[in-house]
């Protein structure tokens, strides 16, 4: 797997002052917020909803807001305190800026220019978009007033709005790919086809990575956990050595483990390159990009990838055959990245991953305890019976470890 290519997107090791100073008062907030549970429990109404407040925002309600927020808390309205929350430029611009950034490069760094990835993300949750729609829907989210207009070329639009700290949630444009990156319907996948995952998925490699950090990011599974040595190995490609350092046994009880159902979805994506050059995505039809004939000597009796077709080998049983809690309405094989995105957001660990990271956001810790899991479960049935919502997820979550005797945010 090619995880560590080297990042290629303009500017991304320079540090965002902005996304810095909000990092460093979640984290002071969770110092004065998180003393345990015993002393959670001593907070008064008003000194929770404050907290229900900051948590969402990354900021203390002032003037205006703070009023409305004690009165609130007085009546012990704690959901209006967290929807006033939820209405703020700062949850936008931070809290989910830094969980979409992460997202958006192979380095899994905050501290990145504002790309489309970003964008898009939170303008499907600014616009309640169904969000199991993210890595297949023909979506993209432009700003308002600002020039030069999005390229699938190069970063200048977003850019130029982070150079000008544009408030991103009143400016947010909703449009097509194929409108305004003039992509082919078929070679649009949500969040997988913005410029900057295009970057992080098809840059160099061989394509395996697309698949790679989708699980990563959106199923909040790795590599590791979800090795299965049982699984058929016809379909691993020929890069993959027969007999590793002359020992068949490294095959047989490592690299099958991975490959064996990597390689079968990470045919979906047998059409897309980026060009380094021009700085934007290639997809070639009906042709297969060379970088899956790499190395095609290392086992000539490796699978030989003739298409975009794709099938989810974990569907046929193993060790983790539910893991990923695959949508049974779903035939589990496909072409294309899109067909592909679907099974990986209709599963029940993309809607549980997205719970989880919202809880992590609010609580600024990760779900620890049995408690905590149910509540995961609770919030996730929510998530998927509410349309796929994801920003009420964030305030239920936070009303969870802010609010009601005996939490421990």
């Amino acid at each position: 797997m090619d995880t560590k290519t080297p990042f290629k997107l303009e500017g991304a090791r320079q540090a965002r002052a902005p996304a810095a100073g909000a990092l460093c008062a979640l984290a002071m907030f969770s110092l004065l917020g998180s003393p345990g549970a015993s002393a959670q429990a001593a907070l008064t109404p008003a000194q929770q909803a404050v907290l229900l407040y900051t948590r969402i925002t990354g900021v203390p309600p002032t003037g205006q807001n703070l009023a409305t927020v004690q009165t609130n808390a007085a009546a012990g309205n704690f959901s209006a305190v967290a929807t006033l929350a939820l209405q703020q430029p700062q949850f936008y611009n931070v809290t989910l800026r830094n969980i979409f950034a992460a997202e958006s490069n192979r380095d899994n760094s905050v501290f990145v220019p504002l790309n489309d990835y970003i964008v898009t993300a939170i303008g499907m949750v600014h616009d309640d978009v169904p969000y199991n729609t993210a890595l297949s829907a023909d979506i993209l989210y432009t700003l308002k007033g600002v020039t030069p207009a999005a390229s699938a070329s190069d970063n200048k639009h977003y850019q130029a709005a982070d150079t000008s700290v544009l408030d991103i949630s009143a400016n947010l444009v909703k449009t097509t790919q194929t409108a305004a990156y003039g992509y082919t319907g078929a070679s649009v996948a949500g969040l997988i086809t913005t410029r900057a995952g295009v970057i992080q998925h098809f840059d160099a490699g061989t394509n395996r990575r697309g698949y790679n950090l989708n699980i990563i990011n959106q199923t909040c599974h790795q590599m590791e956990q979800i090795m299965d040595t049982s699984l058929p190995s016809d379909r691993i490609r020929q890069d993959v050595a027969a007999s590793p350092g002359g020992d068949s046994r490294v095959r047989l009880q490592s690299c099958v483990g991975c490959h064996s159902h990597m390689d079968p979805m990470a045919g979906a994506f047998a059409y897309y390159d980026f060009d380094e050059t021009k700085g934007n995505m290639v997809y070639t039809a009906g042709t297969v990009n060379p970088k899956y004939f790499i190395n095609a000597s290392n086992n000539q009796y490796g699978y030989v990838t003739t298409d975009d077709s794709w099938e989810s080998r974990i569907r046929l049983g193993g060790a983790d055959a539910n893991i990923f809690k695959f949508d049974s309405t779903l035939p589990g094989k496909g072409n294309g990245a899109a067909s592909f995105g679907m099974e990986i957001a209709q599963s029940g660990a993309f809607a549980s991953c997205q719970v989880t990271k919202a809880f992590k956001a609010v609580c600024l810790r990760a779900p620890a305890s049995p408690k905590d899991g149910a509540e995961v479960d609770t919030l996730t049935a929510s998530f998927k019976a509410n349309g796929y919502k994801l920003k009420q997820v964030f305030a239920d979550a936070a009303l969870y470890c802010t609010t009601g005797a005996g939490v421990a945010p």
